[in-house]
């Protein structure tokens, strides 16, 4: 029971959609969360914002003159923190920052998508459920936050939870089991 526009209501409205908005309705960011299984929106925004902050940080350091140890120290240790993230690879170039870095490669570091490149769980999915549940440690601290980014040097301590039913159960299925463990 709405009221009838106008006309010049009407020509005023004519170029406005309030029912689709042009920041909602980014197809690549509904690919990237669903192929990635990020639940929270504001993740992907987060990473969004990292990479255009890099990118101009990338951009700025690149302005400086080419025999400015200046410059030779900053690029070093940019590319030194991007590749102990897993962000870029050892024979990366300040152009890769620009051109490589995306949320895509931000993902890819997430917890449950490693736990699926290592062969922990086959879906992205189940990852993060068995995370959510408690199954999934890095180190000596259980992590439940599936948007845990791991990085290169965390990679070795990604393991099941001692107390979890899951390793019990990919021990068996190994003949691994001790029989100290069923106690």
């Amino acid at each position: 029971m709405v009221r009838q526009l106008k006309y010049h209501e009407k020509k005023l409205l004519k170029k406005l959609d309030f029912l689709n908005w042009k920041q909602d309705a980014s197809l690549r960011e509904l690919k990237v969360m669903r192929r990635y299984h990020i639940q929270d929106r504001e993740d992907y925004h987060k990473y969004n914002k990292l990479c255009g902050s890099l990118r101009s940080y990338a951009h700025r350091v690149a302005l400086l003159p080419a025999q400015d140890p200046f410059r030779t120290r900053m690029e070093g240790q940019l590319l030194s923190k991007l590749y102990d993230m897993g962000i870029l690879g050892t024979a990366a170039k300040l152009s890769d920052v620009e051109n490589k870095v995306s949320v895509a490669a931000f993902c890819r570091r997430r917890l449950a998508v490693f736990m699926c490149m290592s062969k922990m769980a086959e879906t992205v999915s189940a990852a993060a459920k068995f995370i959510e549940q408690g199954h999934v440690r890095v180190g000596p601290d259980t992590i439940t936050d599936p948007a845990y980014l791991v990085t290169r040097h965390m990679e070795d301590y990604v393991t099941w939870v001692d107390t979890s039913k899951l390793k019990r159960v990919v021990m068996q299925y190994n003949d691994e089991l001790d029989d100290f463990d069923l106690l």
